[in-house]
């Protein structure tokens, strides 16, 4: 019987496993996918630390790349063997007053790849053929990994930050670098905060273009038009909104942050704004990865095996990431 390996998550404080399981067969409107890479995402390690609550056991992963395999029955807009993207938002009901308006990233019944259904840290995933994308040339495997979700969520984020010639961006990880060249291509100053003292990625996000690099314990060299916060970092939120001009808005791009300490409304007032950002829609998906390869985006990342996926969301944990990690079965 043919078989599939995977990366396993069973229960908070224990490492991923590596499992083998019988293959399994796509239904009505479902592929399955071979998967040829997967990245490391820091909402992964907020599952397998318990920040976030799925089924368990669970396999992680949701920035993957990979060939269709097998088509379930009614599956028409993909043939064996193109190459395919599988987002964190893995389904969609279609029916709830969400869907209905649009808002399919905040649908009452969703699935979420690698956290409610299972993902791609593994050889192989079962997908919703609707939740996939096919991918652009311009982008190898594991360098198109990173903008699965890093980069379509973080995209969403950045659409939300409105017209900001000024951006300033909190947390200068996987998403960040990805959404810094964009600003640049499209004629923005990017202010990049990074962990205080981490002079490394200060020194990767001026190698990039950032117009200036610093702690996030330190204050920008101009007001921002906005900021978006992609660290999990509550008390980053009243430090974004002292950064901002009037009229400004503090976006906060993670699906999990911290608590939000008080802060004087004063911050607040002159209609500054806070915004959440929720998981992320088709459309975002087909618009971000034109952009994508119209910008000639490039991620930086490095490949690990498979079965390395514990020693991935170790380093993750411990900020020794430029860039983006990405598994390769």
């Amino acid at each position: 019987m043919p078989v599939m390996r995977a990366m396993q998550f069973d229960r908070v404080g224990q490492p991923l496993r590596l499992i083998e399981r019988p293959l399994p067969q796509p239904g009505p409107g479902e592929i399955r996918v071979k998967v040829r890479a997967c990245g490391v995402c820091r909402t992964d390690l907020h599952v397998v630390e318990g920040d976030l609550h799925g089924p368990l056991p669970i396999v992680p992963g949701h920035e993957v790349v990979g060939t269709v395999d097998a088509l379930g029955p009614g599956v028409s807009d993909f043939t064996p063997g193109q190459r395919v993207g599988v987002p964190w938002l893995g389904h969609a009901c279609g029916t709830c007053s969400y869907c209905r308006s649009d808002r399919e990233n905040l649908c009452d019944a969703p699935l979420f790849t690698g956290f409610t259904r299972d993902g791609g840290y593994a050889s192989h995933l079962i997908a919703d053929a609707r939740f996939c994308f096919p991918l652009p040339d311009a982008f190898d495997d594991v360098h198109a990994a990173p903008l699965l979700c890093a980069g379509l969520i973080g995209y969403r984020a950045y659409r939300f930050a409105g017209e900001a010639p000024v951006l300033g961006l909190y947390g200068f990880g996987a998403a960040a670098h990805i959404l810094a060249q964009l600003a640049l291509w499209q004629g923005r100053r990017v202010i990049a905060f990074t962990r205080p003292g981490d002079l490394a990625a200060q020194d990767f996000a001026r190698g990039l273009g950032c117009h200036w690099a610093g702690g996030t314990d330190g204050d920008p060299p101009e007001p921002l038009d906005a900021a978006i916060i992609f660290a999990a970092a509550g008390s980053l939120v009243p430090r974004a909104l002292k950064a901002v001009r009037k009229g400004g808005r503090v976006v906060c791009a993670g699906i999990h942050m911290s608590d939000i300490p008080s802060f004087p409304y004063a911050d607040l007032w002159e209609e500054r704004q806070i915004r959440s950002v929720a998981n992320l829609t088709r459309a975002d998906g087909v618009e971000f990865l034109a952009l994508a390869a119209a910008a000639g985006l490039r991620t930086h990342a490095e490949a690990l095996p498979l079965e390395a996926a514990n020693t991935a969301l170790a380093r993750l944990r411990e900020g020794l990431v430029e860039g983006a990690l990405v598994l390769v079965p």
